[in-house]
C-alpha cells in the first residue's frame, strides 16, 4: 500500500528516492506530492527568458537559434555554444569538451532545457544543462508520453534534476498512491466551494486544461491558508489566557517628565499610536503589538514612551536588537533622550531617574557581571542587549515589557523565550518594531498573532534620497564616477558609508571540498576561467567584501581618504570605537557589512555605496539606504552590480531607485520573490510550507480562512477533535514554529 507517508525510494528506487531527498528535501510520497509545478506550458509555446534570475535552477521550453565551436585558448579542448531564443531574448547554453552536441543541437530544433543560471560578460546562460529535444513534429515532444494531459507542468527543479525527471517521478508515484482522507471538514468544503484534497492533488500535476489547474489550485490555497491561520489562532487563544502586568499611566512619573524635556514634537502617528499602547499597557492582558514604521518615522520615541511607562508601575523593559552594534546604538540614543532621567545613582542624575543597562555576549566580564546584577536587582529599569537577553542565566527582578527590534532577525522560538521572563504565570508586555513595511496579507499571515499599527509619517527635517543603479559590467566608467561622487561629498564635510555583502577573512576551501551540484562539476572546474565565464563552481564569482574593498579604496580611488572597517567579527570594544569615531567625523569613510543596517544614526553621513547590490533583499537595501540623508544634506545612494539589465534581480535594484516609499517596495519586494519564502525565513529559517498562496493575490482566501481558523480554535483549542487539520498545520507550517505553538 502506497500511502501519503510511504518513502519515495521504495516507490521509486533508492537512487531516485536518494536524488530527491539530497537536491530537494523530498522524502515521502506527500512530499513529491507537495511539490507543486511552477507554471504550465503548452506544447510549441516557448518560455520568456526575460524573467529568469541569476543562480535559479531553471527549466525553459526554446528553440535553438545557432550552435558556434572553437578550441579553448588556455588548454585542450573545445567549447561548443549553443544559443536559443523564446523569440525576443537569448540564452547560451555551453558545454566544454563535448564536440557532438554541435551535431545534436541543429538550428532551429525546439526542445526543454534545464541547468542553473548564471551570468558570463552581461550575457545569461546555463552551463552543461540537461535538455530533451522534440521530435520533428512540432506540435508533438519526445517527452510529451511522460504527461497525462495537455499542459505540461514545469516544477522547480535542481541540478541533475530536470523538471522532465520530477514530472515522470510524480507520474509514477500517482499511478500507485492509495489516496488519503481530506483534512478539511465536509461542511467546510462545500461551504467555499472546494475539491476535495486527492483531487486536487492529482490535477495540479496532470492537468487536462487550465480549468482544472484552478480549481486544484483554489483548494491548496485554502490548505495553506487554513493552516497558517490556524496557528496564528492557536497563538492568540494561549496569549489571552496567561495575566500580564499591568501598567496603567502616571501623570507624574518618568514619561511625564521625558514628555517635558524632549525638544521636538511628536508626530500625529507617534500620539495615535502611543495613546493605544498605554492602553494596552494598562490591561491586564499581554498587549502583543507590531509597530511598523519608515526608516526615521521615530519608532524609538514611541518604543521608549512605552518603556518608560512600565517603569513608571515599578516594573523593568528588555530592549532585544539584532546585533551588538545595534543594541549599542540603541543604549546611546536612549541614554541621550533620557538625559539626567537615565542616570540613576550619579550626580547628575534626576531624583526620580532610573538607569540603562547595555548586554551584549561580547561584554568584558567586569561590565557584563555588573549588567546581570543590574538586571536582576532591578536597578537598571531598562536593559538593552543582543540575543545574550534570552540567555538562561540572564535575570530580570520583575519584567513588564519586552521590544523587540527588527522582528525579522529574530525566530519566534527566542520570542517566546523573552516572553517567559516575567515569571509567576505572567506574560510580559510585547512591543514588535519593524522599519521593513508589511503588506497588510503578510501581516495578517505572518504577524497575524499581533495587532499592527503603522507609522507612515515621518518627522520634520528629514532630507530626501535620491538612488541611482550603477551597472559596473556594462558600464565600468559608471563605477569610476562612484567614487569621484565619494569624493565630492567628503570634500563638501560629509561622511560615506561602503557597503559590503561579506566581511572577506573567511577561510578559503580548497576546490576538492568545494559543494558539487552535479556530474559536469569536475569537469568544468578543469576550465580555465576565462573560457568558462565562471570565477566559482557555480558560474558567479564570490560576492566582494570589505577587507578587500577597504585596501583597494585605500589604495586607489581614495587614497588620502580616512577610511574605517566595520563588521560584526570585530570586538565589540572595537566596533564601538569605530562607530563613535565615524558619529565624531574622524572617518570619512566607512566600509562595513550590514552591522550598519538598522538604528545607526550619523546626520552628517550623506552618500552610501552598496557594492554588490544585487546580492540584498529589497528591504535590506531600502534599510540600508536609510542610514543617509538624516540630517539637512540630501542623501545619496549608489547600487552597484554586474547582473545585466533585464533579469528579474535588475528589476528588484530598479525598483529601490524607483521609490523611497517602503510601503510601496515591500508590495513589489512581494511581487518579484518567491512568496513562500516569506512565512519560513522571518518567522522560522527552515524551508516554508507556502507554495501555492499568493500573499498579494489571495487575500479574500487568507481573510476567510482567518475567520474559519478562529472559529475552530475557539471550540477546539488543540485540534483534538480536528486530526486531520492538527496533521495539515505539521505538514504546511514549519515545524519549528508548529513546536513553538504546542509549547505556549
Amino acid at each position: 500500500m502506497t500511502t501519503w507517508d510511504t518513502d519515495l525510494g521504495r516507490v521509486l528506487g533508492a537512487k531516485t528516492g536518494k536524488a530527491l531527498e539530497s537536491a530537494l528535501g523530498l522524502v515521502s510520497v506527500g512530499d513529491l506530492l507537495r511539490h507543486y509545478p511552477r507554471r504550465y506550458a503548452e506544447r510549441g509555446e516557448l518560455t520568456a527568458i526575460a524573467g529568469l534570475e541569476i543562480d535559479e535552477h531553471a527549466t525553459v521550453l526554446a528553440k535553438v537559434d545557432r550552435v558556434s565551436k572553437r578550441s579553448m585558448r588556455a588548454r585542450r579542448g573545445t567549447i561548443v555554444e549553443a544559443r536559443i531564443t523564446d523569440g525576443h531574448r537569448s540564452l547560451l547554453c555551453t558545454f566544454f569538451n563535448q564536440a557532438w552536441r554541435e551535431r545534436e543541437l541543429v538550428a532551429g530544433r525546439r526542445g526543454m532545457f534545464a541547468g542553473k543560471v548564471t551570468s558570463y560578460r552581461g550575457n545569461l546562460q546555463l552551463a552543461h544543462p540537461e535538455y530533451q529535444l522534440f521530435t520533428e513534429d512540432a506540435d508533438v515532444s519526445s517527452v510529451a508520453e511522460d504527461f497525462a494531459g495537455a499542459l505540461l507542468p514545469v516544477y522547480p527543479s535542481a541540478q541533475g534534476l530536470p523538471s522532465w525527471s520530477i514530472a515522470r517521478c510524480v507520474r509514477q508515484v500517482l499511478e500507485v498512491w492509495d489516496g488519503m482522507q481530506d483534512p478539511l471538514p465536509d461542511e467546510l468544503r462545500r461551504r467555499h466551494g472546494l475539491t476535495g484534497l486527492e483531487d486536487a492533488l492529482r490535477k495540479i500535476h496532470q492537468p487536462q486544461d487550465h480549468g482544472e489547474v484552478q480549481a486544484a489550485q483554489e483548494r491548496l490555497k485554502w490548505d495553506e491558508a487554513l493552516a497558517v491561520q490556524l496557528v496564528l489562532a492557536q497563538s492568540r487563544s494561549a496569549a489571552e489566557e496567561h495575566p500580564a502586568p499591568s501598567a496603567p499611566l502616571r501623570e507624574d512619573g518618568l514619561l511625564a517628565a521625558f514628555d517635558e524635556r524632549i525638544p521636538f514634537s511628536l508626530t500625529a502617528g507617534q500620539r495615535e499610536i502611543g495613546e493605544r499602547i498605554a492602553a494596552d499597557l494598562a490591561a491586564e492582558h499581554p498587549m502583543n503589538r507590531l509597530v511598523q514604521g519608515e526608516v526615521g518615522s521615530g519608532k524609538t520615541v514611541v518604543a521608549l514612551r512605552a518603556m518608560l511607562q512600565v517603569v513608571d508601575s515599578g516594573r523593568q523593559a528588555a530592549m532585544l536588537a539584532p546585533t551588538e552594534v545595534l543594541a549599542a546604538q540603541h543604549a546611546r540614543s536612549l541614554a541621550e533622550l533620557l538625559g539626567e532621567l537615565g542616570r540613576a545613582g550619579e550626580l547628575d542624575g534626576a531624583a526620580t531617574a532610573t538607569r540603562i543597562a547595555l548586554l551584549t555576549g561580547s561584554l568584558p566580564a567586569a561590565q557584563r557581571k555588573q549588567a546581570l546584577l543590574d538586571a536582576a536587582s532591578g536597578a537598571a529599569g531598562i536593559v538593552v542587549g543582543t540575543h545574550a537577553l534570552i540567555q538562561d542565566r540572564v535575570g530580570f527582578a520583575e519584567l513588564g515589557l519586552v521590544v523587540v527590534d527588527e522582528q525579522h532577525r529574530f525566530g519566534v522560538e527566542q520570542r517566546d523565550a523573552l516572553r517567559g521572563r516575567a515569571g509567576d504565570g505572567v506574560s510580559p508586555h510585547v512591543l514588535v518594531m519593524t522599519a521593513t513595511p508589511i503588506p497588510r496579507t503578510v501581516a495578517m499571515t505572518v504577524y497575524g498573532d499581533l495587532q499592527t499599527s503603522a507609522l507612515r509619517e515621518l518627522p520634520q527635517g528629514r532630507s530626501p534620497i535620491s538612488t541611482s543603479v550603477v551597472p559596473a559590467a556594462e558600464k565600468p566608467g559608471w563605477l569610476d564616477r562612484a567614487w569621484q561622487r565619494v569624493r565630492e561629498e567628503v570634500a563638501a564635510g560629509h561622511q560615506v558609508y561602503v557597503v559590503c555583502p561579506r566581511i572577506g577573512d573567511e577561510e578559503s576551501k580548497p576546490a576538492a571540498s568545494r559543494g558539487k551540484r552535479g556530474s559536469d562539476v569536475d569537469e568544468t572546474e578543469e576550465v580555465d576561467t576565462e573560457d568558462a565565464g565562471a570565477d566559482g563552481d557555480d558560474g558567479r564569482r564570490q560576492p566582494v567584501s570589505v577587507l578587500d574593498v577597504a585596501e583597494q579604496l585605500r589604495t586607489g580611488p581614495l587614497s588620502g581618504l580616512r577610511l574605517g572597517v566595520l563588521h560584526g567579527r570585530l570586538p565589540a570594544e572595537d566596533k564601538d570605537a569605530v562607530m563613535r569615531a565615524f558619529a565624531a567625523g574622524e572617518v570619512d569613510v566607512l566600509v562595513a557589512t550590514t552591522v550598519v543596517e538598522v538604528g545607526v544614526n550619523v546626520p552628517n553621513a550623506t552618500a552610501m555605496v552598496i557594492m554588490d547590490a544585487d546580492r540584498f533583499g529589497v528591504s535590506q537595501l531600502h534599510q540600508l539606504r536609510g542610514r543617509v540623508g538624516r540630517g539637512s544634506a540630501p542623501g545619496l545612494c549608489l547600487l552597484v552590480t554586474a547582473i545585466p539589465a533585464g533579469t528579474t534581480t535588475r528589476e528588484r535594484l530598479d525598483a529601490v531607485a524607483s521609490t523611497t516609499d517602503g510601503f510601496e517596495l515591500a508590495r513589489l519586494d512581494l511581487q518579484l520573490r518567491r512568496e513562500g519564502d516569506v512565512l519560513g525565513a522571518s518567522q522560522s529559517g527552515r524551508r516554508s510550507g507556502l507554495k501555492m498562496l499568493s500573499l498579494l493575490r489571495d487575500e479574500d482566501v487568507i481573510a476567510e480562512a482567518r475567520a474559519e481558523a478562529e472559529s475552530v480554535v475557539a471550540g477546539d483549542p488543540q485540534l483534538g477533535a480536528h486530526p486531520g487539520l492538527a496533521r495539515m498545520v505539521a505538514e504546511v507550517v514549519a515545524e519549528d514554529r508548529a513546536g513553538y505553538l504546542e509549547k505556549s
